[in-house]
């Protein structure tokens, strides 16, 4: 076969020797120092060590890189080694404010203390019922109550008896009815009838008339004082309960203000708990009652001593390190929770619910970038307390006015942690393009590789890295051969022979499965066997689509052809990405091409089925066949080039190889061979670039030939950057070593025209003179005709009809250019 040889088979897969392990099993294996050391992750452990170490704002990290790379793994691993040596952060406590019990008050404590400052007002709250129940029902106490009321009530009735006793001698009765105080005029001491007061003169009758109305004034003078002798009461009755409740209380707070004597904070809360409890006084209800404007949640009575312990540090060491995986705006704020008492929607400061950014502050949180922007007003949120410093606990602006119930303003907590989000790179250059307020946050980009260069020291690392991750999910012991099988495989994950994936998940699932069919086998440890038959598993559990697609192109549905020759036409590879595994087969792929005015039609672009990679790829085609065949005349041709068979959008430029062969086929009118399919892009110079897939497109196209039947001639073209990406499967390998199929590495257009059509490209000579019968003489040619009969009269192109029909195309050597 003209053109560039197939490749050895030693360059479609680069092997690992087994005998390269100075082990039998891993059982002799030492694993990594860490189960999550970050091989090959320097760049980013460096950069997450930087900022761990940067105290100043702003310096909070943005870990981007693959999913599967060991992200979280790595960053757990070194916040808890920084963790460790920072200081644990004080509990976070609420309190119930007396002078505004709409504003709680936040109270910080050594870590460990708030839950038992919890614990012991709790005690204190079951003591306190009991304490002033005693107090306010003793003897001593309740005679002196007595005795109040006795000598309030004997200056009430002294007061009137006294007024009695005045107006008597004013020839009035003073009497007491139902409807309340009178005044009556007298007949010897006795009241005076109403028949015998009418039966009176009127003159009589108007001085009694206005004796009573100014012994009515003198009584209400003295009404209007009782409020104020009731009100002497109740001081007197109080400073009584203060005199009796101050020493009850003095007696309970006096164990715990000693224990709490270095925290001035709890001591103002005795204080106000102690004025509280004093000031009220008899006023507590009984245990036994109901208090309807008590929103408590245990129902007791002195619910607003309790402490609402937000975060306990009593069991921490070190800073915390928490990790939010539902990071909505009241997981990472907080929230106040209300609940419905008769009718009404009420909560108090024991309602209050912590967020990650409470119980993280003093320490680190990991987020999820992908799982908080899923959630409204969560990244609004968290801007907004790493800007102020403070965790404020309030439904976001967006939503204050959603709810017409009364909420609380909890004191804000201080926000000082440093926040770790983990993420993409898209959603990383997204922020940073367009959230100004992202790169004053968030000044640290920790950027995690996708893989590592595959060299002999790291494959015995690597493997020591799959040692630690087996025994961490307690697998079976892999053997020399296994893990072998298992660098090849990380080199072909990584799309390179030459590299190896750091998509430890990836490569944990495979050992997973191989550890299942090892120990179906009751074998002793994880064989190379069992991990081909992990894969060979997996991928037919995936195999539907590529299986329909191979059967539709056998059955003849599809056309495709892998014998023959046709000019015009040629098989291109495509790769299909479906949840997450990639197929690759061929498609068709025609040109043809007639007189015109330059244009290159891409019918896949025209038909909003041609992406913008692709689009370009068939521009820069049209722009090389203008540079090397029409540099001194125009481009007369008008050219359409499709995939046929091709219902779905088409994007990537890896086909414009194959679209640019095609068409030059049908200029030159020079068949190619359907027996080879081609992939690779071009450039406006002819040369050949690499494309992604490969090994999935050579793959693909093997397989359908492999189902109609090797013939040994069969094979495909690929860019020559490219064989250093190859990691074909090991029957593909066998079939190229037997020489029943081939892969050709070609580094221009004309390489593959060569190998498509068996025909010698011709390169120019000295004058720029192309060969006669080479691949680009016959396209110069047939450009040059067209050129021609475009500027021609009808005449002419009749004259050079004739011409053509007797076989002189032209009387002179073609020369690139002309």
């Amino acid at each position: 076969m003209a053109g560039s040889p197939a490749l050895p088979d030693h360059r479609l897969r680069t092997i690992c020797d087994p005998a390269s392990f100075p082990f039998d099993t891993t059982e002799q294996l030492t694993g990594l120092p860490d189960a999550t050391v970050s091989l090959g992750q320097g760049r980013a452990e460096e950069a997450l060590r930087f900022a761990l170490a940067m105290h100043q704002p702003g310096y909070h990290v943005f870990v981007l890189g693959a999913h599967g790379s060991g992200r979280h793994a790595i960053v757990n691993r070194l916040l808890k080694e920084h963790a460790a040596t920072r200081a644990v952060p004080p509990d976070l406590c609420y309190l119930h404010n007396f002078d505004d019990p709409q504003r709680p008050q936040l109270l910080s404590l050594p870590a460990g203390r708030g839950a038992q400052l919890r614990t012991d007002m709790q005690t204190l709250i079951r003591e306190l019922g009991p304490a002033i129940d005693d107090a306010l029902d003793s003897e001593t106490h309740e005679g002196r109550v007595s005795a109040l009321q006795e000598a309030h009530k004997a200056r009430e009735e002294g007061a009137l008896r006294e007024l009695g006793e005045q107006c008597h001698a004013d020839g009035l009765a003073f009497l007491r009815t139902a409807e309340g105080f009178v005044f009556a005029p007298t007949v010897d001491g006795e009241p005076m009838t109403p028949e015998l007061f009418e039966a009176q003169p009127k003159d009589a009758q108007a001085a009694v008339e206005k004796k009573v109305g100014d012994w009515s004034d003198r009584l209400a003078d003295l009404l209007d004082e009782f409020p104020s002798w009731r009100q002497e009461l109740r001081d007197a009755i109080d400073r009584a309960e203060r005199e009796v409740l101050g020493p009850a209380v003095a007696l309970l707070l006096r164990p715990l203000r000693e224990k709490y004597a270095d925290l001035p904070q709890v001591q103002a809360f005795f204080d106000a708990i102690r004025k509280d409890l004093l000031d009220s006084g008899a006023n507590w209800i009984s245990p036994g009652e109901e208090e309807e404007d008590t929103p408590a949640e245990d129902g007791s009575r002195f619910h607003r001593y309790q402490i609402k312990l937000l975060v306990d540090h009593a069991a921490t060491e070190g800073a915390p390190v928490v990790h939010e995986t539902n990071a909505g705006f009241g997981n990472l704020i907080g929230r106040i929770e209300h609940v419905t008492q008769m009718g009404n929607v009420v909560t108090h400061y024991n309602l209050i619910r912590a967020g990650a950014l409470h119980r993280a502050s003093g320490g680190y949180l990991i987020l999820d970038a992908d799982r908080m922007f899923a959630q409204p007003y969560a990244w609004e949120g968290l801007k907004r307390a790493l800007r102020s410093g403070e965790i404020r606990i309030e439904p976001p602006a967006e939503a204050q006015s959603w709810s017409g119930s009364l909420s609380l303003e909890p004191e804000p907590a201080p926000c000082a942690l440093k926040v770790v989000m983990i993420g993409d790179r898209d959603t990383f250059y997204l922020l940073t393009d367009h959230d100004p307020e992202f790169g004053e946050l968030f000044k640290v980009a920790a950027d995690f590789d996708d893989d590592l260069p595959r060299t002999p020291d790291n494959e015995q690392r690597y493997a020591r890295l799959l040692t630690t991750l087996a025994r961490n999910a307690e697998l079976l012991p892999l053997d020399r051969g296994a893990m072998a099988r298992l660098v090849e495989e990380g080199a072909r994950l990584a799309e390179a022979a030459d590299r190896l994936t750091l998509h430890t998940r990836l490569i944990s699932d495979i050992m997973r499965e191989a550890d299942h069919f090892a120990r179906g086998e009751a074998a002793p440890a994880i064989g190379r066997e069992h991990i081909d038959t992990a894969l060979a598993a997996s991928a037919r559990r995936m195999a539907r689509y590529p299986d329909q697609v191979r059967q539709s192109i056998i059955e003849g549905t599809t056309l495709i052809s892998t014998a023959g020759e046709r000019a015009g036409q040629v098989n291109g590879l495509v790769v299909v990405s479906l949840a997450g595994q990639h197929f690759g087969h061929p498609v068709r792929i025609t040109a043809t091409a007639r007189v015109g005015e330059g244009d290159v039609v891409d019918i896949e672009r025209e038909t909003d089925l041609g992406g913008a990679i692709h689009s370009k790829g068939v521009l820069i085609l049209t722009a090389f066949l203008a540079a090397r065949y029409a540099r001194h005349q125009p481009l007369s041709l008008t050219a359409s080039l499709v995939f046929e068979q091709s219902y779905a959008p088409v994007e990537g430029d890896s086909a414009s190889l194959g679209e640019l062969c095609a068409l030059l086929s049908a200029l030159a009118q020079v068949p190619i061979r359907q027996n080879l399919a081609v992939t690779g892009s071009v450039n406006q110079f002819g040369e050949v670039q690499a494309i992604g897939g490969v090994n999935e497109k050579i793959e693909g196209y093997f397989d359908l030939c492999l189902a109609q039947g090797l013939t040994g001639d069969q094979g495909v073209v690929i860019p020559a950057p490219n064989v250093r990406h190859l990691m074909l499967r090991e029957d593909v390998v066998a079939a190229a070593r037997e020489g029943r199929f081939h892969i050709h590495a070609v580094t221009t257009v004309d390489q593959a025209m060569q190998i498509l059509t068996g025909l010698a490209a011709g390169a120019p000579d000295s004058k720029g003179a192309m060969p006669r019968n080479s691949i680009n003489y016959k396209v110069a040619a047939a450009l040059a005709d067209m050129a021609a009969r475009r500027h021609a009269s009808p005449d002419e192109n009749s004259r050079i009809s004739r011409h053509r029909g007797r076989g002189v195309a032209r009387q002179r050597d073609i020369t690139a250019g002309d």
